[in-house]
């Protein structure tokens, strides 16, 4: 089909995807964004959030980071996790979040703090918690 394109997912402890599909739903650091075949070449980071991908087979990611390569015939993802949406617990997204406020308590706390590190780890957090409530789970948001 001339409209597909490569799809290529892969996280630090293995390819999660490999096939062809028509697009692919995107969760960019400056907005979500839809790739599809013919796409001008582009390279984004990863918000924490769900990839969607789209063709014979249609499949849902939570991704919490990463970035994303696309060219006009492909797309490939590095994710730093991505798990597949069917197999997310709220007790996966418990320990996400916590593992964000403990990246935020850490950028508080050091010895001399970095407001631009201490706002991306609270926008981290947001995220996070975002990412949850677009999947169907609820987390109690952290005092920050």
């Amino acid at each position: 089909m001339a409209d597909e394109m490569q799809f290529d997912l892969v996280s630090p402890e293995r390819s999660l995807a490999s096939q062809k599909v028509t697009a692919v739903q995107i969760p960019g650091a400056d907005g979500d964004m839809t790739a599809m075949a013919d796409h001008a070449p582009t390279i984004t980071t990863l918000r924490p959030g769900v990839l969607r991908i789209e063709g014979a087979e249609t499949a849902e990611y939570v991704v919490t980071g990463g970035f994303a390569q696309i060219k006009a015939d492909g797309v490939t993802v590095l994710a730093e996790r991505a798990i597949p949406r069917a197999d997310m617990t709220q007790e996966l997204l418990d320990e996400m979040i916590a593992e964000a406020a403990s990246v935020h308590k850490s950028a508080k706390e050091a010895k001399e703090p970095d407001s631009n590190a201490v706002d991306d780890a609270v926008k981290l957090v947001a995220d996070m918690v975002a990412m949850g409530g677009e999947i169907g789970l609820s987390s109690q948001q952290p005092s920050l």
